[in-house]
């Protein structure tokens, strides 16, 4: 009714578009009239008396391509269609969160290096970024993780696959290549994909973390064997991020420190717009999630609790396991609980469910002299208040978790707690901790934020044409 009264209303503005009216009951609206005979008149014919407010509100019921023939009615209707406002609701209609979106495009549409893109400085326009993420072409997506990778289409909502992750990323001896060759081609058979038909977006595993040169080298020559896989392999384009900087995405940050407890070790890296800052440092904690699900095997075992096997304890530990805000009161509470396992039954676990997590702020308990992770995380904070990179201390503030361990609850209270008793003031004052944004699947899906964008995969993609280039210009 809307879009009939308008082009009504346009249509009785020419005595010379009645000969143009072609009598139909079926037609939803009646064809579009020479833009040169509209693209003059600033008025909104009959809709001229309505307030703006409710225009916008009678155009957020009509649908987008609706949206696309008013703008090019007139220059009121278009400036009314194509504005901001209608099309940012549009957007938020979509799948992803408009919080999400609007991060991305406003922070990571021109790829890196980062330029950040004011939505008042008129070189947005939703309306032209809702048609280009529409024309986006699907990618699939590759989160090599320590422990478990996980993989799918970027137009999913979450990753489509996960299994266990049967290739050491970190280990850059041959046969690196036939390994990363299975890898990749398991993953396209699972996904039932041909690989030269879209974009793979990878993670890049974290590894060789000092800022020495032979670590630079290590991670270069990991990056380009990646790379020669998959162009070998012929995919079209691949964009290859580090995962670390992927959950700093994901949590709707450029900025910030990522706390990764992976299978093996703990990493927490400073992260200063979009770049893993290892001249500032890299702490590395050396036990990871296997150590925690290994701590309650132990207890289990004291007492006397019998089952299958390791994986039965990981389902226990991602079930029924907390971290402690005050673990001395903790251990005066009756936190007994129970949970049921598929093939084994019921389990009931007690104080080893807080003792797991406590192992992260005290080691002593599982027996190791390493750093806690509070005191990783800490010294971090000091390091990047020493180097003093940016103009003020608020962009190390930002504490992201990430990895699957990193999903017990409470652990993000415990550690923001943690680190402002034991930093100074000046340094404590600000600091947040955030659990995983997207769980288990926190570097996917800053993945899918990037493969998502209006711009992909343009700035953020490497060709097989610009790889090879690179490399004989590089040899």
């Amino acid at each position: 009714m809307i879009l009939r009264k308008v082009w009504g209303s346009m249509w009785n503005r020419s005595n010379s578009c009645k000969d143009m009216v072609t009598p139909t009951s079926t037609s939803r609206v009646p064809p579009l009239p020479p833009l040169t005979m509209l693209s003059s008149s600033s008025s909104l014919g009959a809709f001229d008396q309505l307030p703006m407010d409710i225009l916008v509100q009678i155009l957020m019921l009509i649908q987008p391509r609706d949206a696309v023939m008013l703008s090019l009615t007139c220059k009121a209707w278009r400036c009314l269609a194509s504005g901001n406002r209608l099309w940012m609701f549009y957007l938020q209609s979509s799948q992803q969160s408009w919080d999400s979106i609007f991060f991305a495009e406003t922070s990571l549409r021109y790829g890196y290096p980062l330029r950040l893109v004011s939505s008042q400085s008129g070189e947005l326009s939703f309306m032209r970024i809702y048609g280009q993420r529409a024309q986006v072409p699907g990618s699939v997506i590759i989160d090599g993780g320590s422990g478990y990778c996980k993989f799918g289409w970027s137009k999913f909502d979450s990753p489509s696959g996960r299994s266990a992750t049967f290739l050491e990323f970190g280990n850059i001896e041959s046969p690196i290549y036939a390994r990363l060759q299975q890898f990749f081609a398991t993953i396209f058979t699972r996904m039932h994909v041909k690989s030269s038909m879209q974009p793979i977006v990878v993670s890049l595993p974290l590894c060789h973390f000092d800022d020495t040169e032979s670590a630079k080298a290590s991670r270069r020559q990991l990056k380009t064997a990646i790379l020669n896989v998959l162009f070998d392999m012929n995919v079209p384009a691949v964009c290859a991020v580090n995962q670390a900087v992927l959950a700093l995405y994901a949590a709707g940050r450029t900025s910030g420190i990522v706390v990764n407890i992976g299978f093996q070790v703990i990493t927490v890296l400073p992260i200063l717009n979009g770049k893993v800052m290892r001249q500032v440092g890299v702490e590395v904690i050396g036990f990871g999630a296997l150590k925690l699900t290994g701590f309650l095997r132990e207890k289990m075992q004291e007492n006397n609790v019998s089952f299958q096997s390791l994986y039965t304890v990981r389902t226990l530990k991602e079930k029924l396991c907390y971290v402690a805000l005050d673990y001395k009161a903790e251990l005066s509470r009756d936190t007994q609980a129970s949970v049921e396992v598929s093939g084994e039954g019921w389990f009931t676990l007690s104080k080893e469910r807080f003792q797991t997590g406590e192992i992260l702020f005290q080691p002593r308990l599982a027996g190791m002299r390493a750093m806690s992770l509070h005191q990783a995380v800490a010294l971090c904070m000091d390091h990047c208040d020493a180097a003093g990179l940016a103009g003020d201390d608020s962009w190390f503030k930002t504490v992201v978790l990430t990895g699957g361990s990193a999903c017990l609850p409470g652990l993000a209270e415990r550690l923001e707690r943690e680190l402002h008793d034991h930093l100074s003031p000046s340094i404590s004052n600000g600091v947040r901790v955030l659990p995983p944004p997207c769980g288990v699947d926190t570097a996917w899906h800053g993945a899918k934020l990037i493969s998502n964008l209006s711009t992909f995969p343009g700035p953020w993609c490497i060709t097989r044409k610009q790889f090879r280039r690179k490399s004989r210009l590089m040899w």
